[in-house]
């Protein structure tokens, strides 16, 4: 097991002030002010069917795999930090291909899910991502994947999620919506609109019941029509603090082949609403995802 002692996790404090309670291992940080998106993730995420769905169900193909797999390479004996780690997707569907980590610390904002994650080998730290109560320049990879549209600031948690990477360290994010691919109007919002009821009605997995779709909704503050990130949203923010940023727009059954530029296709359902929004579903702007891999200059 990856876990470590307390002692080793409270050198990375940057205030032990932060600290609320030890709870089964878990280090539990205070919250200053508990937003209704936070409080959607910690519930939805730590309901025990609903995390362990979103676990079976998320983040776990051979696609994403491949591609996440030839970003990292080898994080063996690294320092990894995963922000927004969830039940732990990632390094459950990584860990037999790139090794382990020196240490591995799992941030989330959901207790109940950072008890599953710990049982695979995460350093569980409950905090808030937008002021995360680390020290600066610590960790060889720091990932967020499936993270940012789930926070309120955008912009704050991958500033945050920046400071934590030492020179010549990676910063990966994955999986958040890129806006100009979910600009839809007219036929094509109420086709995306329609897309719930159908979810509700085949019991996809996160919507599965009403109680269920209603909280999986909850915790996308940033995943709907006219919202998402940009590839300016990470230059913008990542470029000023010394990132090298390579943006790779994709769709999510391309795997690796999206660092060559190949943006592969959307499912049937994205690409009729994006043609009934006059929107080409066969550019990079209308993919659904931008993965960033930014890595931090040697000389900061």
């Amino acid at each position: 097991m990856l876990n470590k002692s307390p002692q080793e996790i409270l050198s990375l404090l940057s205030d032990q002030n932060d600290i609320e309670v030890w709870e089964e291992g878990i280090l539990i940080c205070k919250i200053p002010h508990m937003t209704p998106a936070m409080a959607a993730n910690s519930y939805y995420f730590g309901h025990p069917e609903w995390a362990k769905n979103y676990f079976d169900a998320c983040h776990r193909d051979e696609k994403f795999v491949e591609l996440w797999q030839a970003v990292i390479k080898c994080w063996g004996g690294k320092i990894v930090v995963d922000i927004g780690c969830g039940p732990g997707n990632l390094y459950a569907s990584l860990k037999e291909y790139c090794g382990e980590p020196s240490l591995l610390i799992g941030v989330d904002i959901s207790l109940g899910a950072l008890k599953m994650a710990q049982t695979i080998g995460y350093n569980p730290i409950l905090a808030d991502a937008h002021q995360l109560p680390l020290i600066s320049g610590f960790a060889d990879i720091v990932m967020l994947n499936a993270c940012l549209h789930h926070c309120d600031d955008m912009g704050k948690v991958l500033a945050e999620a920046a400071r934590l990477v030492r020179p010549g360290g990676l910063l990966i994010t994955d999986h958040d919506p890129q806006l100009s691919a979910y600009q839809f109007r007219g036929l094509g919002l109420l086709m995306w609109q329609m897309r719930l009821p159908l979810y509700r009605l085949i019991k996809r997995g996160g919507h599965s019941t009403s109680s269920e779709q209603f909280w999986s909704t909850a915790t996308e503050v940033h995943h709907k029509p006219g919202d998402g990130v940009t590839k300016d949203f990470y230059f913008n923010i990542l470029e000023p603090l010394g990132f090298i940023v390579q943006i790779y727009p994709h769709n999510h059954v391309v795997g690796e082949k999206a660092l060559q530029g190949d943006c592969g296709k959307s499912f049937t359902k994205c690409r009729l609403a994006q043609q009934l929004s006059n929107i080409n579903p066969d550019t990079p702007e209308a993919a659904l995802s931008l993965m960033c891999v930014a890595k931090l200059a040697t000389d900061r």
